[in-house]
C-alpha cells in the first residue's frame, strides 16, 4: 500500500510540470520512425542508453498521449505505467551501472508534428515538426526538460518519392519497395526540444563553408530559379558568424528546409533549419523583405542555444537576445554601418514606448515579450561589447562557449565568464540591463549619435525642428541637401511628408532610388494632381510593395484611368502572399466596364485563394478582400471554418474574429447554420458553441 501512495504522488508530480532527473544520465538515443502520413500517425521505437548516477528505484521519460506497446529494460520486460503525460519504468536500477531502455509506441500527435495537405487532395504534402514550445514528446518519449541532453539517432521510413530531412549527417538509405529508409547520425548531445525532421517534395541544393562543411539549401522542384535571392548570402553569413562568434559551427552539417504554413519565421532545430516558405522570393521580392535575417538568426542559434543551452525560461536571453545581436552584426557585415544602426534606432523607439507605457519588463523574467527578449536582449549585448572592448568582449563570448559546450547554462554563468575575460565585476550591467524594467533611452541615444553619421543627424533634425524659426519645409530640405544616404532621405520622408511641398516630392521621386520612391508610396495618403506622371512612374519600381501601396492609390483618385492601371499590372503576383495578384483581381472586379466577360473567371480565381490547398498567408489576403468588396460564397465560409481550427495561432484568431463579425450580418447566422451539415470533429463543435452564443 505505501509503495502504490508513493507511485500515485509520483506520477501526479510528474505530471505538473517538466523535471529533471539529475541522478540518472540519458546518454545516447536510436530512434526508428515510421510515419504514416495520411493517418497522421507515428509508430515508433527508441532505445536509450543510460548511466545511472545514484541508485534508484524509478526512471522516467516524458511521453504525452503515446500508446506504449512495450518497454523492456536490458531487453527484458519491466513493470512500467503510463499516465498520458510520462511513462515511469521501476527497477532496481543501481549506481555505476549502464542500462538500455526500449520503447515501442504509436504518437497521433495533436502538435508538434504537422501533417500538411495529406486529406486534401494538395499536390505539396509534407510534414513538418516543431519541438519548442510545444514539446517533443508528444512524438518521442523524451525530455521536455532541456537539461538532459541526449545524442540522439533517427532513423525515418516513409515514401520513396519523398525527401526526408533531419537532425544530423545522412549515412545512409536502403529502400524496401515503395517505402525509403534514412539513417541519421549524430555525434554529439543535445536538448529534446531541438529534435525535428521534415519530409516533402524538395530539391537540394549544396554549398560548402570554408573549412569544408555542408550547408544544404532545400527547395521546392517548382521554385529553382528563387533558391538564390531566397538563400542570397548564405555563405557569407556562415563565414561571417564562424569568424565573428571564434567558434566553429559545432554540429556535422547545417540544413535549410523550408515549410508550408510554419507557425513561426524559423526555427533552429539542431543543424536543421526549418522555415516558412513565405520567404521563398524572387530578386525584386528581395529588395522590400528578405530571408537574410532570418537566416543569420537561426544559424547564430546554433551556437547560441543549441551548443550551449538555457537551464531554463529565466535565461532566454542567452538564446534570443544573442541571436538577434549576431544576426544583426551579419546583416551589418552585409548591408553597411548604418544599416545595423538603423534597425538599432527602430528597436529603441518599440522599446522606449513600452517602457514609457509602464510595460517595460527585465531579461531574468521568464514571462518577458519576445520584443524584450529579442531587442533588448540585442541592445543588452551591444552595450555590454561598447564597454568591453571588442577584444575582450570576444575573448570572454569564447571562452563562454567553450567551457560549456554541449551544457546547459544560466545568465550568471556567462556573466561569470565575462567578468573572468575583463577582470571588472558586472553587476552594474546586471542591474540596469538585465534585472531592469525601464529602457534607458537616452542613455541609447548618445551611443547612437556617437556612433551613426546619419542618426547624428536625424536627431539634429529634430531638435531644430522643434526650435524652427523659419519654415519648417526649409529646414527639412537644407537637411536633405546635406546628405547621401538614402536610408536617413527615407526616414526623412515617413517622418515629415505631411511638411514637404510638392517640389520637394518630385525631387525625391527623381532620385530613382527603390528606398526613396517607397517611402512616398507607402506614406502618401493623396497624390497631387501635378504629380500624376510622377506617382504613376512608382509602377514600374521593382518593389511590390510600392507596387501594392501606388496601384491602390492610383485607382483611388484617378478613376477615369483605372483600366490603364489595370491593364499595366496583368499578370504581377508579388510576394508569396499573393499581395499584388489578389489586389488586382478585386479592382478588376469592382471597375466598372472592366472585361465583363472575364468576370466569372476573376472571381473564381481570387474566390479560390481562401481554398485549404493554399498558404495561410495566401487565405488570409483573400478573405480580407472578399469581405470588404465581393462577399463569401459558402465554399469561402466552409474555408473559413476550417481556418478557424488552423494549428497556426495568428491564422486562427483572424479567422475566429471574421467569423465573429460576419455573424453580426443580416442573414450569416442562418447561413451559417445550414453550412453545419458538411461539418464534422473540431469545425462542427466550434460553430455549434459559437451559433449557440449568438
Amino acid at each position: 500500500m505505501r509503495q502504490l501512495i508513493l507511485i500515485i504522488i509520483l506520477l501526479h508530480f510528474l505530471g505538473a510540470t517538466a523535471q529533471h532527473q539529475d541522478k540518472v544520465n540519458f546518454t545516447q538515443a536510436k530512434v526508428e520512425l515510421y510515419v504514416d502520413a495520411p493517418k497522421k500517425k507515428i509508430i515508433g521505437r527508441v532505445n536509450y542508453r543510460l548511466r545511472m548516477l545514484q541508485h534508484l528505484d524509478t526512471v522516467f521519460l516524458d511521453a504525452q498521449n503515446l500508446e506504449i506497446s512495450s518497454v523492456l529494460l536490458n531487453n527484458k520486460k519491466v513493470k512500467y505505467l503510463n499516465n498520458g503525460k510520462n511513462i515511469v519504468v521501476y527497477n532496481r536500477f543501481r549506481k555505476n551501472r549502464n542500462y538500455t531502455l526500449e520503447i515501442t509506441y504509436t504518437a497521433k500527435p495533436k502538435q508538434t508534428v504537422y501533417f500538411i495537405g495529406w486529406n486534401n487532395k494538395s499536390t505539396n504534402n509534407q510534414v513538418w515538426t516543431q519541438g519548442q514550445g510545444k514539446y517533443t514528446s508528444h512524438w518521442l518519449p523524451s525530455f521536455d526538460d532541456m537539461r538532459q541532453k541526449v545524442e540522439f539517432d533517427l532513423s525515418i521510413s516513409f515514401d520513396k518519392n519523398y525527401e526526408v530531412i533531419a537532425n544530423g549527417e545522412l549515412v545512409g538509405t536502403k529502400e524496401f519497395g515503395n517505402l525509403k529508409k534514412w539513417d541519421f547520425n549524430m555525434d554529439r548531445p543535445m536538448s529534446s526540444y531541438l529534435l525535428a525532421f521534415a519530409i516533402g517534395k524538395y530539391n537540394k541544393k549544396e554549398l560548402f563553408s570554408e573549412k569544408g562543411m555542408s550547408i544544404n539549401l532545400y527547395y521546392y522542384p517548382e521554385d529553382s530559379l528563387l533558391t538564390e535571392p531566397t538563400y542570397r548570402y548564405t555563405q557569407q553569413i556562415f563565414k561571417f558568424l564562424e569568424k565573428e562568434i571564434g567558434v566553429a559551427y559545432p554540429w556535422l552539417k547545417y540544413d535549410q528546409v523550408p515549410v508550408r504554413d510554419f507557425l513561426y519565421a524559423g526555427m533552429e532545430n539542431t543543424g536543421t533549419t526549418i522555415f516558412s516558405d513565405s520567404f521563398i522570393l524572387d530578386s525584386i521580392a528581395f529588395k522590400d523583405r528578405n530571408y537574410v535575417n532570418v537566416n543569420a538568426h537561426e544559424l547564430a542559434h546554433q551556437w547560441f542555444g543549441n551548443l550551449v543551452t538555457q537551464t531554463d525560461s529565466r535565461s532566454h536571453w542567452l538564446h534570443e537576445g544573442f541571436a538577434t545581436y549576431y544576426a544583426l552584426l551579419a546583416e551589418k557585415e552585409i548591408f553597411g554601418d548604418e544599416y545595423y544602426y538603423w534597425k538599432l534606432y527602430e528597436s529603441a523607439q518599440q522599446l522606449k514606448e513600452s517602457s514609457n507605457n509602464n510595460r517595460g519588463e527585465s531579461l531574468t523574467d521568464p514571462n518577458s515579450s519576445s520584443l524584450t527578449f529579442y531587442e533588448k536582449g540585442a541592445w543588452a549585448l551591444h552595450i555590454l561589447r561598447k564597454h568591453l572592448g571588442d577584444k575582450v568582449y570576444k575573448a570572454g563570448t569564447v571562452q563562454y562557449l567553450k567551457r560549456h559546450k554541449y551544457r546547459n547554462v544560466d545568465i550568471d554563468d556567462y556573466l561569470r565568464e565575462m567578468e573572468l575575460a575583463s577582470g571588472t565585476k558586472l553587476d552594474w550591467f546586471k542591474e540596469k540591463w538585465l534585472n531592469g524594467t525601464t529602457f534607458p533611452y537616452l542613455e541609447v541615444k548618445d551611443i547612437l549619435i556617437a556612433e551613426s553619421k546619419d542618426l547624428k543627424a536625424y536627431y539634429k533634425l529634430q531638435e531644430e525642428l522643434l526650435t524652427a524659426k523659419t519654415e519648417k519645409a526649409q529646414v527639412i530640405w537644407n537637411y536633405w541637401n546635406r546628405t547621401a544616404s538614402a536610408q536617413l532621405k527615407a526616414k526623412i520622408i515617413r517622418s515629415y511628408y505631411e511638411n514637404l511641398s510638392k517640389k520637394f516630392i518630385k525631387k525625391a521621386l527623381e532620385t530613382g532610388d527603390v528606398r526613396i520612391r517607397q517611402a512616398i508610396a507607402t506614406t502618401a495618403d493623396q497624390i497631387p494632381l501635378e504629380l500624376k506622371e510622377e506617382f504613376e512612374s512608382l509602377l514600374l519600381d521593382e518593389s511590390y510593395l510600392t507596387l501594392e501601396h501606388i496601384l491602390y492609390k492610383l485607382w483611388i483618385y484617378f478613376p477615369q484611368h483605372r483600366i490603364h492601371y489595370l491593364n499595366s499590372t496583368r499578370g504581377i503576383y508579388g510576394f508569396s502572399d499573393k499581395n499584388i495578384r489578389i489586389l488586382w483581381l478585386t479592382l478588376a472586379l469592382v471597375t466598372e466596364d472592366y472585361e465583363p466577360h472575364n468576370s466569372r473567371k476573376y472571381y473564381e480565381e481570387l474566390s479560390g485563394y481562401t481554398d485549404v490547398n493554399f498558404p495561410f498567408e495566401v487565405r488570409q489576403n483573400a478573405f480580407r478582400m472578399l469581405q470588404e468588396v465581393v462577399g463569401f460564397s459558402d465554399k469561402n465560409l466552409l474555408d473559413l471554418i476550417e481556418a478557424a481550427q488552423h494549428h497556426s495561432w495568428q491564422f486562427k484568431q483572424f479567422s475566429r474574429r471574421l467569423i465573429d463579425l460576419l455573424l453580426l450580418e443580416d442573414g450569416m447566422k442562418e447561413r451559417m447554420g445550414n453550412l453545419r451539415e458538411e461539418l464534422n470533429g473540431e469545425e462542427l463543435r466550434y460553430m455549434n458553441k459559437k451559433l449557440l452564443e449568438e
